[in-house]
């Protein structure tokens, strides 16, 4: 269960076979090579004790769910080394705790404030494993940020060389104190 306004700990999902070091997001790391069919080996995720259906969510750079605070995950390339993007994310998710270390922030998340968006599958693959859990994968959206590349040198610029709050999507926020400066 996350809660809102409490310390941020990073749960990762790892939706696919990467190989990410356990101690990069603890407390919990979880693997799911599409086998069973649903991301994060079935774990029930909830933000204040409300269920959270990753399926009705958008990928915020295929990392984070719209909506969702304090949540990480890694979905690499289906057309490429999974573990290139999910290194991308992992450096992302480290500047990012950086920077709510550096301004106080407890709370980080991805907030859709485009209703225009479209969505459609986050993976874009047709393969029985995936379209059987299509609806349980987070979707994504028709542009950017929400849209997944499939480009490592697209990700490469929008995540390592563009700053934090440069599409402004990601809000951070503390108890008692509200937004906090990006």
């Amino acid at each position: 269960n996350i809660r809102r306004g409490a310390p941020c700990r990073v749960l990762a999902l790892v939706l696919g076979a990467a190989a990410l070091p356990a101690a990069a997001f603890q407390p919990l790391v979880t693997d799911d090579t599409g086998t069973q069919g649903k991301g994060g080996n079935q774990l029930e995720l909830s933000v204040d004790g409300v269920a959270v259906d990753p399926g009705e969510h958008l990928a915020y750079k295929g990392m984070m769910l719209d909506g969702v605070p304090n949540l990480a995950m890694a979905v690499g390339y289906t057309n490429a080394s999974w573990t290139l993007k999910s290194d991308l994310t992992c450096d992302y998710v480290a500047r990012l705790l950086n920077h709510m270390h550096r301004t106080g922030a407890v709370q980080c998340v991805a907030e859709n404030r485009d209703p225009s968006i479209e969505r459609s599958p986050l993976l874009g693959l047709t393969s029985g494993y995936v379209t059987r859990a299509q609806d349980q994968f987070p979707q994504q959206g028709s542009r950017f940020p929400w849209q997944m590349h499939q480009s490592y040198l697209a990700d490469y610029r929008v995540m390592k060389r563009s700053g934090l709050a440069d599409d402004g999507v990601l809000a951070f926020s503390r108890p008692g104190a509200g937004s906090v400066s990006t």
